[in-house]
């Protein structure tokens, strides 16, 4: 609670899309619904009302919680909900309008100073947490038995309880707050470099997004010029990414020192309101699947492709009877939202202003942030999606993805800002199942064997690169933490490590051209959110255990379903599965999930006979 509004913004994907032309009319945000314009007077009476407003709960509320009824303790939950609401909307529009062009100095000059302001003015705040952890267990139960309307708070407040073990006195925490905006930096150092990095394919200067887009063109020898071009560029720049890197593992290792934690994941698990074990049990079970999943797939692969082995630059390259066809943005919105509404018409109605009003920023831009995100902002406004859509069918997936997002961050928002956020590991959840029935729609409408083997083969390239790439990123940041504890590493420490998690999660139809090791670079995952990559698996695995019982008992689940999404961060993993009969901490509920991969591989390779 010290730090009531994120001090980056939510960037929960970072996939690559494909290059493409006449894609029609690609929306872009309008912010107005934020504020109108950098100088508009309603952001600068926020700014005061914010100073304000932080300096009054703080002359009110420090050194008197513990005396607090519940009527008095409710009272001050609004307060502070209410200042998170201004000054996360301060922040998202700051945020938001940043990432539309990184390379734009006054906009990143407006996102800095406005977070440095934002730090100066909720420093006050910074008691809130610490205060709240040093009332009595049997104290604090009873002001949420005393009143009904405050319990409804309890799940945020026990989330900020279970970092009671790693607290630091109040001096040190109001430091480490101030401090927040140096650490910042080095995210914007990263973002501005990517952003700002240029790749020459064929005599054409091309941005990050458009270059990585040509690993998935149909053209072998394009893919083979843009993975070359992109390892010359990171090798250019690999210092300043290396320096990025051991500067924030190491800072995170001194705060994981002095808070006591007992992992350099601690911190993530505890934000995510799941238990270690529960990650580790995800993690054993992909690792000992990598043979079933990736190695089996590729194997598949390679034959397709007719290649006695496989470099990288052909992981994501089309089949060979796959279209080279682009899909306007007109009927990527039709395939989406009709997936939607074939599983509840509610799901299409909550998407529709997303496409009408502003709320998704589509087009690829110079300057303009790569990959795609979904920011939920606040609850009394509405979120906005960004793309970087070039038309190729994973581009309407990651449409189906984000969409996705922005309808849970939707039905959550009547939780309110303390318990509309939900943990990265369940924030998936909404975004694959979009993905989930975008992709069982066009398989329905597959008008042959041909067409329904390139939409299997793409969706199981899709949740390898969800699954197995993600736990293999995952495994990679731990090493990377654990290594920069001993020490400064150089850029070609990192790049062992990286190297020492690819062939054991792609399998031995891949071969690794010179250059590859550098390519955990461009990830932007591990620079802004450390550790949050296994969301992606969890996420992953629990929409396919979700989706088996839709399958299994369709009757009364679209009602689950969206009560589930409605209950934001709410409910804990156990209490949101339960209706449907399912338990993440089941060692064998991952194995359910992994299955419905392997038999996508099983009818791939039956097809094969």
């Amino acid at each position: 609670m010290t730090t009531a509004f994120p001090r980056s913004l939510p960037v929960f994907d970072a996939n690559a899309s494909a290059k493409g032309r006449d894609l029609g009319d690609l929306p872009e945000w309008d912010l107005s619904d934020l504020y109108t314009a950098p100088d508009a007077p309603e952001l600068k009476r926020d700014l005061d009302w914010l100073e304000d407003a932080c300096a009054r709960f703080a002359a009110d509320y420090e050194s008197q919680l513990a005396g607090l009824d519940a009527a008095g303790f409710l009272e001050m939950v609004q307060r502070h909900e209410k200042i998170e609401t201004v000054g996360g909307r301060l922040m998202s529009y700051a945020g938001l309008r940043y990432y539309q062009a990184t390379t734009d100095a006054e906009r990143a000059k407006f996102l800095s100073d406005l977070q440095e302001k934002v730090t100066i003015y909720t420093t006050p705040l910074v008691f809130f947490t610490l205060e709240l952890n040093t009332i009595e267990d049997d104290a604090y139960a009873a002001l949420f038995t005393a009143s009904d309307e405050l319990a409804r708070y309890k799940p945020a407040f026990d989330r900020i309880r279970a970092m009671k073990p790693y607290q630091l006195s109040d001096e040190l925490e109001r430091f480490l707050h101030d401090m927040g905006v140096v650490g910042d930096a080095w995210m914007k150092l990263f973002d501005e470099t990517i952003a700002g990095l240029s790749f020459t394919i064929d005599g054409e200067e091309l941005p990050i997004e458009s270059t990585l887009t040509l690993l998935t063109e149909q053209d072998r020898s394009k893919r083979e010029a843009a993975a070359h071009e992109l390892a010359r560029v990171f090798g250019e720049n690999i210092r300043t990414f290396a320096r990025v890197h051991n500067t924030q593992a190491k800072e995170k290792e001194i705060m994981d020192r002095w808070r006591g934690m007992p992992s350099a994941q601690m911190g993530r698990h505890l934000s995510n309101d799941v238990e270690p074990e529960v990650v580790e049990a995800l993690r054993d079970a992909v690792v000992a699947a990598y043979p079933r999943l990736s190695h089996r797939y590729y194997e598949l692969k390679r034959k397709w492709l007719g290649l006695d082995v496989m470099q990288v630059w052909d992981r994501n390259a089309p089949l060979p009877m796959e279209s080279d066809r682009i899909v306007g943005w007109d009927e990527a919105r039709k395939t989406v939202t009709d997936a939607y509404a074939g599983f509840d018409p509610r799901m299409a109605e909550i998407a529709e202003p997303f496409f009408t009003k502003g709320w998704i920023d589509a087009a690829v831009k110079p300057g303009k942030a790569p990959g795609a995100f979904a920011h939920p902002t606040v609850t009394e406004v509405h979120p906005y999606v960004m793309l970087n859509y070039l038309g190729k069918p994973r581009d309407v997936m990651t449409l189906a993805h984000e969409l996705g997002h922005g309808v849970h961050q939707v039905l959550a928002a009547g939780q309110g800002e303390m318990l509309a956020s939900t943990p990265l590991t369940l924030a998936e959840t909404a975004s694959v199942f979009g993905e989930m029935l975008t992709f069982r729609a066009m398989l329905d409408t597959a008008k042959d064997q041909k067409e329904r083997k390139v939409m299997l083969a793409g969706k199981v390239e899709d949740m390898i690169n969800t699954v197995v790439r993600q736990i293999a990123f995952y495994d990679f940041e731990c090493k990377l933490h654990e290594a920069r504890r001993g020490g400064e590493l150089t850029p070609d420490d990192i790049n062992a490590l990286w190297m020492s998690v690819q062939a054991e999660s792609l399998g031995p139809a891949f071969e690794y051209m010179p250059g590859y090791e550098t390519f955990w670079a461009y990830i932007p995952h591990f620079v802004h959110s450390p550790f949050y990559v296994y969301a992606y698996a969890f996420g992953d695995g629990l929409v396919n255990a979700l989706y088996a019982v839709y399958q299994e008992s369709p009757e009364g689940f679209e009602d689950k379903y969206f009560d589930m999404l409605k209950a934001g961060g709410s409910k804990h993993h156990k209490a949101l599965l339960a209706p449907f009969g399912l338990d993440a901490s089941d060692p064998t509920f991952w194995d359910k999930g992994l299955s419905m991969i392997e038999g996508f591989i099983d009818e791939l390779e039956a097809m094969e006979e």
